[in-house]
């Protein structure tokens, strides 16, 4: 518009004093910038793309391979266009990158009248998460750089990436308690102090099973019927407040406890007992940008803006995965472990006292942590003392946070295991040591 009020400002002062020669440049300057915006306008509306991913889940690991197809439906042809397909800042900006392009997704082109264009590349998956992928942000303008249009083409797709499962050298969940507190419904083993009733003698039944006060009162042999004393199954509880971790540990520290509540989850499943989780992190589909974007910006870093994921949620509720058996838990375990993210929400002894009469007693409960607060170990020995099996892995590097973290948890009567770099995760459950005190 700069240009538009200057050109006319000039030939209303050329009409003035007659300067003919003046008035027809300017005649002819704004004949060019209107038929230049024009053009622009023409070309930006007529080009179209259409983008296929092969996949849209994917491991640590994997190749996302994404196909952008450019068509010119208009019949002149587009001197120019650039073209680049959007991905998440926050995915490319970490050494090394979450998601690493090869090839590339930034390209300048000239398409003829009806033509087309095809552009390659792809995604390696060198972190779990949820990325958006696009949409595609079109460039394009008159040949003298008078006027640009900016458009977004094609709906963003969305790849998940599941954490990374490690196989575990040995896994023992269940939480021996000779006085055990809580009657459960799948009965493995019995506590031969703690009598449930009594039933018939059936063959095969031992003689120490014989209640003989019963026998001998009715004349009949009956046997005696104990609680059972093991708790099957667990549920993770996985700390994902931002205050927990240190930005200097960022992202290693965080991953690895992800990675450990995967490998966890995993373990329990193949055994096939109920498994369950309950984190304090948010879900990035929760803080997707639900609402349509401005599809005519006015300038690239408008076109980015509008289109990027948001930053931020305020979403405070648990994010979980209620403690049950069944063939699709440990799947809806992955996804909701590949989606969740740091958050300023619930800290962790807020998480632990709402979501309280939701956990269940037949399950042992495993907190995953990065740091301890007296909070937290006040509401974990409170959980302790109300009959639930408790069980804490720290993930935390130096031995001296170890310990200073497990005084805190002694003092609860609670025993923690030290995680401390992704090689300890194989042996984190090695010869029973998840037993809750």
């Amino acid at each position: 518009m700069k240009w538009f009020a200057g050109a006319s400002l000039v030939l209303l002062v050329a009409l003035a004093f007659n300067l003919g020669l003046l008035a027809y440049a300017m005649y002819a300057l704004l004949g060019v910038m209107v038929t230049s915006r024009l053009l622009a306008r023409s070309w930006a509306e007529n080009l179209a793309a259409e983008r296929q991913c092969n996949q849209y889940s994917a491991n640590v690991g994997d190749m996302v391979t994404v196909a952008l197809s450019v068509e010119n439906r208009g019949g002149l042809p587009v001197p120019w266009v650039l073209l680049e397909d959007l991905l998440p800042r926050s995915a490319l900006a970490q050494r090394p990158p979450a998601l690493e392009v090869k090839g590339s997704r930034l390209q300048l082109a000239m398409l003829a009248g009806r033509g087309r264009k095809t552009i390659f590349y792809q995604l390696k998956c060198n972190q779990r998460g949820y990325y958006q992928v696009g949409p595609l942000v079109l460039e394009t303008g008159d040949l003298f750089g008078l006027h640009r249009r900016w458009r977004l083409l094609t709906a963003p797709h969305f790849v998940l990436v599941y954490p990374e499962v490690v196989t575990l050298e040995g896994f023992d969940v269940a939480s021996r308690r000779p006085i055990g507190e809580v009657l459960l419904a799948h009965r493995l083993y019995e506590d031969p102090t703690r009598i449930a009733g009594v039933r018939a003698y059936e063959a095969g039944d031992p003689l120490n099973r014989v209640h003989w006060r019963a026998t001998a009162r009715t004349g009949q042999l009956h046997s005696k019927v104990y609680e059972p004393s093991t708790v099957v199954g667990a549920t993770i509880v996985l700390d994902f407040h931002r205050d927990s971790y240190q930005v200097k540990h960022e992202p290693y520290r965080s991953e690895l406890a992800v990675t450990t509540a995967a490998s966890l989850a995993n373990a329990v499943y193949e055994m096939g007992h109920q498994v369950g989780l309950l984190t304090n992190g948010r879900d990035a589909v929760d803080r997707i940008r639900r609402e349509g974007w401005d599809h005519d910006p006015n300038s690239r870093q408008a076109a980015r803006r509008v289109a990027a994921m948001l930053d931020e949620s305020d979403r405070l509720a648990p994010l979980g995965v209620p403690t049950r058996r069944g063939p699709e838990q440990l799947m809806r375990i992955l996804e909701t472990l590949a989606r969740v993210e740091l958050t300023d929400g619930l800290k962790f002894h807020q998480l632990v006292t709402e979501a309280a009469s939701q956990l269940p007693r037949d399950a042992t409960l495993i907190a995953l942590l990065s740091s301890i607060t007296t909070e937290t170990a006040v509401a974990l020995g409170n959980l302790r003392r109300r009959g639930y099996a408790v069980a804490v892995i720290l993930n935390l590097f130096e031995v001296h946070d170890f310990e200073e973290a497990s005084a805190l948890l002694l003092a609860q009567g609670i025993e923690a295991r030290h995680l401390r770099d992704k090689e300890a995760i194989v042996g984190i459950c090695r010869k029973q040591i998840l037993r809750a005190s």
